[in-house]
């Protein structure tokens, strides 16, 4: 039986673990590879390909990069190159039901959530940002709706205590790709069949905004801890200090809860050991942070550097 021809479709780091997992396997042969235009970065604003277009290129495979997935030459291309699948994970486009419908064995995503649960673009942030205890990988059957398509398979992982959403991320991009690769060997040869997602427990997960960084220091200490864990590296959780001429920007790059309790957003204490600062709830017991302009310091680092005496206020550009 000749290998299985694959279309991949994705984008950032997340869907390079998978190109390169259907890569390694010899029952597939990756055909083309799509993803997003190459995009300015940096101080020079000079194209950068993808995470994924950089594989495909080491691995000397074609690369289309269309503005639009409804795009008619491109969808031509796709249907000339008579993919058996498509396999997705974060492409960044919805593929309209040409596409869907084009392989004949469909398309498949890769979702890093368990399904109905976080359907949308952020379900990695949302699960932390919401306290779950655990989170996991779906390949599902995809169809018209934004991640609304039948479930093929699941893997479940623990969201720890030392998690953040980078490590949560890194952690589920190598078990989607091994859960890929697995799922489309089942699904092909009938070994397992397509499910309708659950009615209930849906939720959505929409994109996150540089404002869903902003800390209200009136919200309980375990969710600002969650929001720090949630947003890291972007937006990442951010509040205001008193300035000279303007209000400073502080962001929090690694924060505990604690049982203390202050006024919010008052410096209860700091020391080389963290800085403590009052919540509606609680306390939060900052180990890292950043000043606007800065380097990210330990808390013993900055305090060197920068004063904050107890009773010190933080909170909006207000001050």
């Amino acid at each position: 039986m000749p290998p299985l021809r694959i279309i991949f479709m994705g984008t950032p780091d997340l869907a390079g673990a998978s190109l390169q997992a259907l890569i390694r396997a010899p029952e597939l042969r990756v055909v083309a590879v799509v993803t997003q235009p190459d995009q300015p970065k940096g101080r020079g604003l000079k194209l950068q390909p993808s995470p994924v277009k950089e594989i495909a290129l080491r691995e000397n495979l074609p690369v289309l990069q269309p503005d639009r997935a409804r795009d008619e030459v491109f969808i031509g291309e796709l249907r000339r190159l008579q993919p058996d699948l498509i396999a997705v994970a974060a492409y960044g486009h919805i593929l309209p039901e040409t596409i869907l419908n084009l392989p004949r064995f469909g398309c498949l995503n890769v979702h890093t959530s368990l399904l109905p649960k976080y359907r949308g673009a952020a379900p990695i942030q949302w699960a932390m940002l919401n306290g779950d205890a655990e989170t996991g990988v779906t390949i599902m059957k995809m169809d018209a709706g934004m991640d609304t398509g039948e479930i093929l398979a699941q893997e479940k992982t623990p969201i720890t205590a030392t998690d953040n959403s980078q490590t949560l991320h890194e952690r589920l991009a190598v078990i989607g790709a091994g859960l890929l690769v697995k799922t489309i060997s089942e699904f092909v040869s009938g070994k397992i069949q397509p499910r309708p997602q659950p009615a209930d427990g849906a939720t959505s997960a929409p994109k996150i905004k540089k404002q869903d960084g902003e800390i209200d220091w009136a919200r309980p200490a375990r969710a600002i801890a969650n929001q720090v864990r949630a947003l890291v590296p972007w937006p990442g959780a951010f509040t205001h200090l008193a300035g000279d001429p303007r209000p400073q920007l502080l962001k929090i790059w690694e924060a505990d809860a604690t049982e203390e309790s202050g006024r919010p957003g008052e410096v209860l204490r700091a020391d080389k050991n963290g800085v403590v600062i009052g919540c509606g709830a609680g306390a939060l017991l900052v180990r890292s942070l950043q000043r606007e302009g800065g380097k990210r310091l330990t808390a013993g680092e900055f305090l060197s550097g920068h004063a904050l005496l107890p009773g010190t206020k933080l909170g909006g550009t207000d001050l």
